[in-house]
C-alpha cells in the first residue's frame, strides 16, 4: 500500500495503519478489499462476509473500526477509490457485468435521475452563492475543463459570455499552451476547473497556477476530497458516474444550468439587452433559418417567393 497520503488512497491508509490490531478476520477482509476493491464496491456487508469467509456483523465492525459510520460510510469511501483507480476497460467491464442488455436504457437513465438527486441533496447551498458573487464581481472569468468535461466548459462559456464581460474558455489542446492563455490571469480574476474522474493533472496545473497568482478559483468537480479542491476557495460539488465507459455528467450539467440561471436573475436588465441586441444581428445576418422559426409562413415553392403564381 501507498505511503503517499493522498484522498485517493485514504481507505488504504487506514487499513495500514490499523492492520495489525486486526483479527484474523479482519486481516482477511482488509487482503480482499486491498486486493479486489473493484469488487468488494458492489457487495453488501453480508455478501462481503460471505466471500471472504466472515460474519456480517464481523464485516460491520471491521468498517466502524476503521473510522467509518458503519458499512455505508465504509462503502462511499470504497467508491471514492474505485471512483479513481479504475480504468475505462476496467470500468467497462464492471458496468457490462451487471446490466444485462434490455435493462441498459432504464438502468442509465435511472442513475442520472439518481444522481440530480443526489447532488440536490448534497450540495453546498453557500458555495453556490459564493461562487456567484465571485463570478459577478471578477474582472475576467476563465473556464476550464479537458476530454470529457472539455463540452461542460464550452457550454458554460457560451452562456457566460451573455451575462459577462470577459470570458476566455481555456484551449487545451498544448499543455504549454494553457499558461500562455492564463499569463496575465490575477487576483481580479475567477478561474472554474471542471474535472471529474479520472481527474486531469492538466486542469489541476492550471488551477495551481491561478492560485499561485492570487486570482480566485471555482471547481465543479464530484467530491470534497477530489484533488482539484485543494487550490479552491469554491467548491460546487455533483455527482458522477463513478463505474461506466462514458462519464456521466447530467448532474454536473445541471449545477452549470443553475450557476447560469442565477447570474441571469441577478443582471437581468443587462441579459435582456444583451439578448435584444442579438436577436437584431441574428435578424440582420440570417444566422437561424427563418424555416426554422416559422416555416408555415413561408412560401413552399421557389416560384412564389419570386412572386409568381402557380398556374
Amino acid at each position: 500500500m501507498g505511503q503517499n497520503e493522498t484522498t485517493t488512497n485514504e481507505l488504504l491508509l487506514r487499513i495500514k495503519e490499523k492492520y495489525k490490531k486486526m483479527s484474523k478476520g479482519q486481516r482477511r477482509l482488509a487482503d480482499y478489499v486491498c486486493n479486489d476493491y473493484d469488487k468488494a464496491v458492489f457487495l453488501t456487508a453480508a455478501k462481503l462476509g460471505e466471500i471472504v469467509g466472515v460474519s456480517e456483523s464481523t464485516v460491520v465492525r471491521f468498517a466502524t473500526q476503521l473510522g467509518y459510520k458503519g458499512y455505508p460510510g465504509f462503502q462511499k469511501a470504497l467508491e471514492e477509490l474505485v471512483r479513481n483507480k479504475l480504468n475505462s476497460i476496467q470500468r467497462m467491464e464492471v458496468t457490462y457485468g451487471r446490466i444485462s442488455q434490455s435493462e441498459i436504457l432504464e438502468t442509465v437513465l435511472q442513475s442520472d435521475i439518481d444522481k440530480i438527486k443526489m447532488t440536490l441533496a448534497d450540495i453546498d447551498h453557500k458555495a453556490f452563492d459564493l461562487a456567484i458573487d465571485t463570478l459577478l464581481n471578477a474582472r475576467r472569468v476563465y473556464v476550464i475543463g479537458i476530454r470529457s468535461c472539455a463540452p461542460l466548459a464550452s457550454f458554460l462559456g457560451f452562456y457566460l459570455n451573455l451575462v459577462c464581460d470577459n470570458v476566455s474558455v481555456v484551449d487545451v489542446n498544448s499543455s504549454s499552451e494553457i499558461f500562455e492563455q492564463l499569463i496575465r490571469i490575477n487576483e481580479k480574476d475567477v478561474i472554474i476547473g471542471i474535472s471529474f474522474p479520472r481527474y486531469s493533472m492538466r486542469t489541476l496545473k492550471a488551477l495551481e497556477f491561478a492560485s499561485n497568482r492570487k486570482a480566485k478559483v471555482i471547481t465543479l468537480t464530484d467530491s470534497i476530497h477530489s484533488p482539484m479542491n485543494l487550490y479552491s476557495s469554491c467548491n460546487l460539488i455533483a455527482r458522477s458516474d463513478m463505474a461506466s465507459i462514458v462519464d456521466s455528467l447530467v448532474a454536473p450539467l445541471s449545477v452549470v444550468n443553475a450557476l447560469v440561471v442565477a447570474l441571469c436573475m441577478k443582471k437581468q436588465r443587462e441579459v435582456v439587452s444583451t439578448l435584444e441586441t442579438l436577436e437584431e444581428i441574428w435578424g440582420e445576418y440570417e444566422v437561424y433559418s427563418r424555416d426554422e422559426l416559422d416555416p408555415m409562413k413561408r412560401p413552399y415553392f421557389p416560384e412564389e417567393t419570386a412572386g409568381g403564381k402557380n398556374e
